[in-house]
């Protein structure tokens, strides 16, 4: 029933003025409790991934730890994590000064540093694509601070996320991506400690004193002004009303649950919107982003393709064999991988545990059996598909639905435009 025929209706029922604004308001509260949550959520991310990357051994703000292996189905420190890169880490206080980064020459290697602010913008890459494989030194400057170290790269918010990528096959080549990941270091002064924040499964009165925190110490930007208004009774000084809030968060987490099938695919694929990591005023798409894919790269940098599914829901059930089959040649200036997840109840995917340790097949994945034409076809089932097929085999889990995603680096103008597009994932 829309608003006109509830008017309609009360009218009818003599239904007294008073109640029926009451009633709106109600519904104008839910509203802006849903809009609250769905704003706020990037930076309840952030501050749960910077939490829990805290609790390691070691652990601090304005420093860099790194992971030295790649991530397997153990890894649940971040949703949707990729099998090609190595990761480094540190989450950054610029409120004491700017912090240094000197990226080292890599020569040919791949690598990105993404500095994200604690709404999960893109505030820069700095990649084999915008520095080059020389490296450099870069001072990260917090807002309204002066600098005059080398490179000054202005940061949106006092706090923020920098994640390292850098290439590697795995195997032997990890003696050199370590060596490559020792070469990134982090100087400025000490970080204050970290307050406890609650979740996204914190009870409404907790989510939101935790966004009003967050906002405190990360100020939105002005051009945020709009949506602060309509909810500043959840966001700001409140105060609200608990079952309004309760039903706004309700609609709000339903609304990150149901995202997933409600994508536009196109040949059996989803692509990123053009604002992928530099998100403006598009604060739904960038909270279903911080639930499902946290730390996404920009689409200059990377594509993230997710495959449709068995019914467009964007999951597979996973009875039976599928094959997705590439072409020889496929245009990008980097590399590409095709990554399997199991699906959790609560939106986010994460590497599944297999017999062969395969996590992703890609264009760097030793023993891949090539047609005569150059084409690959990738087979992609819970058990071994057996002969030929298994050196191509990806690993589905052993029960329960999964998901695909194909990552495409560094991709050409015709894969950026949709000029090319990938064939679909087939049922065999």
């Amino acid at each position: 029933m829309n608003r006109r025929e509830w008017l309609a209706m009360a009218g009818a029922l003599g239904l007294s003025p008073a109640l029926v604004s009451a009633v709106q308001a109600a519904e104008g509260d839910a509203k802006a409790a849903r809009e609250a949550y769905l704003y706020a959520l990037p930076l309840i991310e952030m501050a749960t991934t910077r939490a829990r990357l805290l609790k390691n051994p070691g652990a601090a703000i304005n420093a860099l730890a790194h992971t030295r292996t790649l991530s397997d189905h153990k890894a649940r420190w971040v949703t949707t994590p990729n099998n090609d890169t190595l990761y480094s880490s540190a989450f950054l206080d610029l409120t004491k000064g700017p912090v240094t980064l000197t990226i080292p020459s890599l020569g040919q290697r791949y690598y990105s540093v993404a500095v994200m602010d604690m709404f999960t913008n893109n505030n820069v890459v700095l990649s084999t694509r915008t520095v080059g494989g020389e490296g450099g030194t870069f001072t990260l400057v917090g807002p309204g601070q002066a600098s005059s170290g080398p490179n000054p790269t202005r940061i949106a918010t006092p706090h923020a996320w920098l994640l390292i990528r850098a290439l590697t096959d795995g195997g032997e080549d990890l003696v050199a991506a370590h060596k490559a990941q020792d070469g990134f270091s982090l100087k400025g002064p000490a970080g204050a400690p970290v307050a406890a924040y609650a979740t996204r499964d914190a009870k409404p009165a907790d989510y939101f004193a935790t966004a009003r925190a967050l906002l405190a110490s990360n100020p939105a930007p002005p051009t945020d002004l709009r949506i602060l208004k309509r909810t500043a009774a959840f966001l700001g000084a409140g105060p609200f009303d608990e079952a309004a809030a309760a039903t706004g968060v309700q609609q709000a987490r339903m609304i990150t649950l149901l995202a997933q099938g409600r994508q536009t695919f196109i040949n059996g694929w989803s692509s990123p919107r053009a604002n992928l990591g530099d998100y403006g005023q598009d604060y739904v798409y960038r909270a279903i982003v911080a639930l499902q894919g946290l730390g996404a790269l920009p689409v200059a940098e990377a594509m993230y393709l997710k495959a449709a599914g068995d019914d467009g829901s964007g999951t597979f059930a996973g009875e039976g064999l599928y094959r997705l089959t590439l072409p020889a040649q496929l245009p990008l200036d980097g590399f590409w991988s095709l990554s399997m997840y199991e699906a959790t109840a609560d939106g986010q995917f994460f590497f599944t545990d297999n017999p062969i340790h395969r996590y992703t097949i890609g264009d760097r994945t030793k023993g891949l059996q090539r047609n005569a034409d150059g084409s690959l076809d990738i087979w992609i089932g819970r058990s071994d598909p057996g002969g030929d097929k298994t050196a191509n085999w990806l690993p589905a889990p052993t029960a329960g639905p999964f998901a695909l995603y194909l990552r495409a680096y560094l991709p050409k103008a015709e894969m950026l435009d949709g000029r090319f597009r990938f064939p679909a994932i087939v049922k065999v």
